[in-house]
């Protein structure tokens, strides 16, 4: 299917052992219209090889090279040298179903220029690709702003078809975050700030393959913890009236990221997390302590009784579902 080209953006920080996979699921995309640029951002292993074997089989990749700068950054360098009015974004280690772009671009010919991003559903994968929990479905659309404010509902950064224009008004990805120690939340800071001037629509498929591993981004929860905070700032210096919502969503990630540290079995987390939000937000780490944490423990221990209780019966062999990626012909 060919329609209004769209460029797609792969920021790539040593990311050999996802991004072939990450590419044939772009390049296999029904949609055939795609500009596809790779902008590596200062590897120091064989992604820059891996992008170059397929820049020599498809002519639509690109590739740029740049120092190391982190994923806003490269994000930006990415879709400021694009062709396309229509841009579109894929971490490195992450996948697209076949008809990602194709189901985008029919929402987004159907809404008029007020709509500046669509996103869709995804599915959370493993190392091997394997889907590990297929939960999300919202369905927010048309003014977000304060949804956002509860929280990240498009959820990660490789669901977004945005326009350009959007882009711009948004002012890109903040590298900010990175400077100040805080990287986490670039996603949705710039969700917010594209909310603040245009619609948003969904694709309700699941249709991106959002790779969680131990060792990504979003595992260091002090610092996404710290990331979010200064979204919230951000946010609160725009729209004061906000304050309760803003504060509400921060209360809620807080306890969610308590919930995974534990889940995780990483307690190290812990006091660094009430510690910060006992420096800055007194009031939320007082009710998590008293109200939060003792749930999140009782949750965890019913997890860990059904658990045990499961496996005096008979063991069933797990179902595993590999992420749908297309086939390249």
């Amino acid at each position: 299917m060919n329609g209004e080209p769209v460029s797609v953006i792969i920021p790539a920080y040593n990311a050999q052992d996802t991004i072939d996979e990450t590419l044939r699921s772009v390049r296999s995309q029904s949609y055939k219209a795609l500009e596809i640029i790779v902008v590596d951002d200062g590897s120091r292993d064989q992604t820059v090889a891996i992008a170059r074997r397929h820049m020599e089989i498809d002519p639509r990749v690109r590739l740029i090279e740049q120092a190391n700068a982190g994923v806003a950054a490269a994000r930006n360098r990415g879709w400021q040298a694009a062709r396309s009015d229509l841009i579109a974004f894929v971490d490195a280690d992450d996948l697209w179903a076949p008809t990602k772009i194709e189901r985008q671009m029919a929402v987004l010919d159907r809404t008029d220029e007020k709509v500046g991003l669509v996103y869709c559903w995804y599915l959370v994968v493993d190392a091997q690709s394997a889907v590990t929990d297929d939960r999300h479905r919202p369905n927010w659309r048309g003014e977000v702003l304060e949804r956002l404010f509860h929280g990240n509902f498009v959820g990660n950064g490789s669901a977004a078809l945005v326009r350009r224009q959007a882009l711009i008004d948004a002012g890109g990805f903040e590298s900010g975050l990175r400077e100040a120690g805080a990287q986490g939340c670039e996603d949705i800071l710039f969700y917010c700030r594209v909310a603040e001037g245009y619609h948003f629509e969904v694709v309700e498929e699941p249709l991106v393959g959002y790779r969680y591993l131990p060792g990504n981004m979003s595992s260091d929860m002090t610092r996404m913890l710290r990331s979010w905070m200064l979204v919230v700032d951000e946010m609160l210096g725009r729209h004061p009236d906000a304050a309760p919502t803003l504060r509400e969503g921060l209360h809620f990630y807080s306890a969610w990221l308590l919930e995974r540290t534990l889940r995780q079995r990483q307690p190290r987390y812990v006091l660094p997390i009430l510690s910060l939000l006992l420096r800055h937000h007194p009031v939320i780490a007082m009710r998590i302590i008293a109200f939060d944490l003792p749930w999140i423990g009782t949750h965890l221990a019913k997890r860990v009784v059904t658990r045990l209780a499961r496996g005096r019966g008979p063991i069933r062999p797990r179902v595993t579902t590999r992420f749908p990626i297309g086939d390249l012909k």
